[in-house]
């Protein structure tokens, strides 16, 4: 298969060596390929596991690699046919907002654990940490690794996740795409097609999106982690957008509205005023925090971890992941001492 610009960082010609020195080879290319399973399967540790998978296919087969493509073409084939079985064996990671309507904030609440939630991803799990020279940090894109586009890429069918990612992200020729899947390159075009069309429904606008980096965007991004740790509710009232949304898996219900927001932590969370405690950190190229709430001891413990999206300088939708093991996925403590907390704020 000849390689596009975006397949061809390994010259194609084999070089002698052990299947190890391939793997060394292979190395550059870990976080890039997390970030490709993670978009086709919606769960962080799903992905890790078949990205461990690839290199021991890799290995295995390493003394019987021909360079007749890129070995980062090579890579991409055995993970992309990995993440094909496992969709059809696993299905899809749904969000809360795309399974039904929205509910009302004053009827209870109950959680769905045997559904298979979409999980957020760290950013230092793609991010490019060797400089701006990384040919992986044009391939993992904030941009990207939304939660609302990983989301929405969950509505496909597998082989459309992986035309669109491969076409649209990675940049592939159909050509290239058509060899790998065995399809036809007018069947490439055709998949790309519809699950473009699918994309357009339900990801967000981009370019109106506001990034977190900005100053405007730090600043309401502290008032945000104030609000919460003190539980102030007029406060927390002009930070979301009129029709903002809130969703928190594994319960499966969801709620559109600045006012059923606010109404849904005046009556159902937990937290009282100045017993919260927010971490700051990031998910999907997207601001995040890990909340706490204040125990007896002065400890605070692990409650939800929020991922926002910031929409003209307010927050238009808030997903809260619950469950303590996300929070060790990102570097969070489970339990912040008195003494560390304060040292915090």
């Amino acid at each position: 298969m000849a390689d596009s610009p975006r397949t061809a960082d390994v010259p194609a010609a084999r070089q002698p060596g052990s299947a190890d020195d391939l793997l060394e080879q292979a190395k550059p290319y870990r976080n890039e390929l997390l970030a490709h399973c993670y978009r086709m399967l919606g769960s962080v540790h799903d992905a890790e596991d078949l990205v461990q998978d690839t290199y021991l296919r890799a290995w295995r087969a390493g003394e019987r690699f021909e360079g007749r493509s890129s070995l980062r073409t090579w890579l991409y084939r055995i993970a992309t046919n990995a993440c094909l079985t496992a969709i059809e064996q696993r299905g899809r990671r749904p969000m809360p907002s795309g399974l039904g309507a929205p509910s009302d904030p004053e009827q209870p609440v109950s959680q769905s654990p045997e559904v298979p939630w979409l999980e957020p991803i760290p950013d230092a799990m793609f991010a490019d940490s060797s400089g701006a020279g990384d040919p992986a940090s044009v391939v993992v894109n904030k941009s990207t690794m939304r939660l609302a586009l990983v989301a929405a890429l969950q509505h496909l069918p597998g082989r459309q996740r992986a035309v669109l990612l491969l076409r649209d992200v990675l940049k592939w020729r159909a050509a290239e795409v058509a060899e790998l899947l065995g399809m036809t390159t007018a069947g490439v075009n055709s998949a790309l097609q519809r699950a473009r069309a699918q994309l357009e429904q339900v990801a967000p606008v981009e370019e109106e999106l506001t990034e977190p980096t900005k100053p405007s965007a730090r600043e309401l991004l502290d008032r945000y982690a104030a609000a919460f740790e003190h539980a102030d509710v007029a406060a927390i009232v002009d930070l979301f957008k009129e029709d903002a949304v809130w969703e928190m898996p594994p319960f499966p219900q969801w709620f559109r509205g600045r006012e059923n927001i606010v109404r849904l932590i005046s009556t159902q969370c937990p937290i009282g005023r100045d017993e919260g405690l927010m971490l700051p950190t990031f998910a999907n190229g997207q601001p995040a925090f890990g909340l706490y709430n204040l125990r007896e001891d002065g400890s605070y413990h692990a409650f939800h971890l929020q991922v926002l999206t910031l929409l003209d300088g307010q927050v238009a939708h808030v997903s809260a992941f619950f469950g303590t093991p996300l929070f060790a996925t990102f570097g969070l403590p489970e339990v912040v001492t008195a003494q560390e907390a304060a040292a915090r704020r």
